[in-house]
C-alpha cells in the first residue's frame, strides 16, 4: 500500500473513532500519538478544550531506562496515570489515534490500567 492511501486511510479512522468518542472533566480523552521513535499521550478535555496532562518517552526518568520502544511505552502509560491520579481523575476514555490496538499502544493502555485508571 502507498503511503499516501495509509496515511489516508489512518486518517479516516481517527475521524470515526473520534466521532464517537469525547473527554468530559471527569472522564478525559486519553488521546495516543504514536511516531517511528517516540510516543506520546495526552489526557484532554474535550468540553473545554484544553489538555490536562501530557506524558511521553521523552521525559527524563523514561529516557534514562535502557529499555526496548513497547517496555518505554508501558512506562508512558504508568507515567500519566500516576498524573491522572495526582488530579484526582480515575476514569478515561482511551483514543488510540487511528492505530491499531496492538504493540506499543497496547502497551501504553496495559501501563495506564496498571498504574490505576479505568477504561
Amino acid at each position: 500500500m502507498r503511503t499516501a492511501a495509509k496515511l489516508s486511510r489512518r486518517q479516516n479512522i481517527r475521524y470515526r473513532i473520534r466521532a464517537k468518542v469525547a473527554g468530559t472533566a471527569q472522564k478525559p480523552r486519553l488521546s495516543v500519538f504514536r511516531s517511528n521513535r517516540e510516543i506520546y499521550v495526552q489526557l484532554i478535555n474535550d468540553d473545554a478544550g484544553v489538555t490536562i496532562a501530557a506524558a511521553s518517552s521523552k521525559e527524563k526518568d523514561i529516557v534514562a531506562q535502557k529499555v526496548n520502544k513497547t517496555e518505554k511505552s508501558k512506562l508512558v502509560g504508568q507515567s500519566i496515570a500516576r498524573k491522572a491520579k495526582e488530579l484526582g481523575i480515575e476514569a478515561v476514555v482511551f483514543d488510540r489515534g487511528g492505530n491499531l490496538y496492538h504493540g506499543r499502544v497496547k502497551a501504553i493502555a496495559d501501563g495506564a490500567r496498571e498504574g490505576g485508571l479505568i477504561f
